[in-house]
Order: C-alpha cells, then sequence, then structure tokens
C-alpha cells in the first residue's frame, strides 16, 4: 500500500513541528554561541543559526525543517542532530519523520499478538508484576500479578490502554500519586510510535480521542519530546493494598516489534515488597 499524499503532507508537518520546536527551546548560549547584543525576536534558535552549527546552508536547513528535502546523508543528521541537541532518541525520531519524503511505502499494520511462550515466561513470573503493552500502549498480555496491580485504572471488560488510562481515566491521578512524569512518559511514547507508524489508523485514532478529551494530552503532545526511560521508579497508590513504591524496567522484545515487556519489583524487604506479596494473595484469592 502507498504512503499517500495525505501521511505524506502529515508527515512534513510533523518534521516542521519537531525541528520548529527543538529550535525554540535552545537558546544562542546553549548552542555555544557568542553572546549578541539587542533584542531577539525569538528566543530560541533562528534557523540560520541552526545552518551555521550544522555546517550547511540556510536554503537547505529550511528546506529540510519543511520536510521537503529527501535523500538527506548521515552526516547531515548528524550535524543537525548535535546543533539541535537531539539525543540518540530524537535522531531516530528524525529519521522516521523523513522516511515518507524518500519514497517510504506504508505497510499492512496488524493487530499485535502475543506469543504463547511469551505469556508463558510472564505467568513464570509470579513474584514480579509484568506486563506486554504494543506501541499504541494497549496491554496485550500480563500475568496475574502484572493484571492486579493495573486493576484500579480498568474501565469495563476491555484490555487497559496505558493512554487512556493515563489522560482520560478517573483513577489515574489517584493511582499514579506522581502524574506528571508519568504523562510525559506516555505522550513521547506515542509521539516516538506516531513517527516509526504513520499510517495507523489505529494510532491516529487514539491520538485524536486523547486530543479531543483530554487538554493535558494536547499540552503533552505539542512539546514534540520523545525521551522514553527504560527504567525507573514508579509511586503506585492501588486500593487494595496501598502505595507502592516500585523500580520498573521497560526493554522491547526483539522478536516481536513494537512490543514492550514491562516489568516492576519492590526492595527485598521493604513496604512495597510486603504490599506486593499481599496483593499476589489477594489476587489468587479473587481468581479463585
Amino acid at each position: 500500500m502507498g504512503s499517500g499524499p495525505h501521511v505524506q503532507a502529515d508527515m512534513r508537518r510533523r518534521v516542521r513541528e519537531f525541528l520548529s520546536t527543538r529550535r525554540a527551546r535552545l537558546t544562542p548560549e546553549q548552542a555555544g554561541l557568542p553572546s549578541v547584543g539587542g533584542r531577539r525576536r525569538v528566543k530560541g534558535l533562528r534557523r540560520e543559526e541552526v545552518a551555521a552549527l550544522a555546517g550547511i546552508s540556510v536554503e537547505y536547513y529550511i528546506r529540510l525543517e519543511r520536510g521537503d528535502a529527501g535523500n538527506v546523508s548521515g552526516s547531515v543528521l548528524e550535524a543537525i542532530g548535535r546543533a539541535l541537541r537531539l539525543g540518540a532518541a530524537g535522531h531516530d525520531h528524525l529519521l522516521d519523520l523523513l522516511r515518507p519524503a524518500d519514497g517510504f511505502e506504508c505497510p499492512v499494520v496488524d493487530r499485535p499478538a502475543l506469543r504463547p511462550p511469551v505469556q508463558r515466561i510472564l505467568d513464570s513470573m509470579g513474584t514480579t508484576p509484568a506486563l506486554v503493552h504494543n506501541w499504541r500502549l494497549d496491554v496485550i498480555g500480563a500475568n496475574a500479578l502484572g493484571t492486579a496491580l493495573l486493576e484500579p485504572v480498568r474501565t469495563g471488560s476491555e484490555a487497559v490502554n496505558l493512554a487512556r488510562a493515563v489522560f482520560l481515566g478517573p483513577a489515574a491521578r489517584d493511582f499514579w500519586p506522581d502524574w506528571e512524569p508519568v504523562a510525559t512518559e506516555t505522550a513521547n511514547r506515542l509521539r516516538v510510535a506516531a513517527g516509526s507508524k504513520p499510517c495507523d489508523r489505529a494510532l491516529a485514532d487514539l491520538v485524536d480521542e486523547l486530543s479531543t478529551h483530554s487538554a493535558d494530552f494536547r499540552e503533552h503532545w505539542a512539546r514534540h519530546e520523545v525521551r522514553v526511560p527504560a527504567s525507573g521508579v514508579r509511586r503506585l497508590r492501588h486500593p487494595v493494598v496501598g502505595e507502592l513504591v516500585l523500580p520498573f524496567e521497560s526493554t522491547p522484545l526483539v522478536a516481536d516489534p513494537g512490543q514492550t515487556l514491562l516489568m516492576f519489583t519492590a526492595e527485598p524487604g521493604s513496604a512495597s515488597d510486603d504490599a506486593l506479596k499481599l496483593l499476589a494473595s489477594w489476587s489468587a484469592v479473587a481468581r479463585r
């Protein structure tokens, strides 16, 4: 299936918004440019300043920021990445956004399913809450403890979508006391997914739904941030066992592109460790 002019136009818009927001957040001083007297019309970098830092012509950078420059060399992208301090995540995201300009063909986007061996691995992790989500943040598999941990943000019988739970769920700010960093990471994950899968209609519909019903999501989405931590600590408030402080690890499943394994743990002997054990007992009773 071809990418279609509407997908290419959308990706050009995303290139423009991504690069312009990166310019706006970086001051000349941060970029190592000499301080010049007089009032600046913009707080961030100008296009000509980015071009100078990257060693390319202003005209070429303007075309690139408009999404009109196809077949951009790796050296040019690396230079722009250094100039705008994109980092590895930002560099990869920019590559994804530029693909439609290079004759990108939209693949058929299948509904991802969890393979039985992965589910068995999840089930074997009896003392570790674990789940697998796809790029849309649909939870497509979990073990018993992971299911019990997410129970407070489940609505109805449908599978949990973490983005809906964070931005639209009535229990979100109770379940995630530190809601802001969770919201930031969630929006960033969807931003990365939107860049790598521009033809996914279900993902686009999800973003439209969140944008329509959540002013918080619209604010986070407009930042065009793509940094996503692979590890950290989550503070959760569960109605059955109270507050938990759980380090987490997030890792992509290489054999299943687009699927991510998310695991939580607790410090041995801590109150959170005791709470997890209590949650496991409650879950076993509830299942019986």
